[in-house]
């Protein structure tokens, strides 16, 4: 892998990231634009070191690599989802913590179509659906 992908990789990671980030950052939610970056900028370079690996000793696996960032993911979701006054708050934060870190692998292996696909994905569900949900909610307590 040459250098030039290496950065380029971790830049697509860093844009696609960022879009979802910026969205939760302008809803005033705990992980934003940094958090979201980080963790896909980190999950897309885990993804490198294992190809690098592969091909320097031939027996390491990235597929191990993948799995333990999606257990390393689920911590830190566990960490934004609280429980408050009997209700559950953050599980949007966390999922899409969750999908920062698979657009950062997606990036990473250099699965550009994937990645982008999950941002388009992620950016519809965080932004549309919130916007129907909230006519929803409203017609449903106004009575109509």
């Amino acid at each position: 892998m040459s250098d030039l992908t290496v950065v380029f990789n971790l830049f697509v990671a860093f844009i696609l990231s960022g879009t979802i980030g910026w969205l939760r950052e302008r809803q005033g939610k705990s992980a934003g634009l940094r958090t979201h970056i980080l963790v896909a900028v980190g999950a897309a370079l885990f993804m490198q070191v294992s190809a690098e690996m592969v091909l320097v000793s031939g027996i390491a696996d990235p597929g191990r690599i993948a799995a333990g960032i999606v257990t390393g993911i689920g911590f830190i979701g566990a960490g934004a989802i609280v429980q408050a006054r009997g209700n559950v708050r953050g599980v949007t934060t966390a999922s899409s913590i969750w999908i920062a870190a698979a657009i950062g692998v997606a990036s990473g292996a250099g699965f550009y179509v994937g990645a982008i696909a999950a941002t388009v994905i992620a950016w519809l569900t965080l932004e549309l659906l919130q916007k129907a949900e909230k006519k929803i909610i409203k017609t449903k307590d106004s009575g109509e």
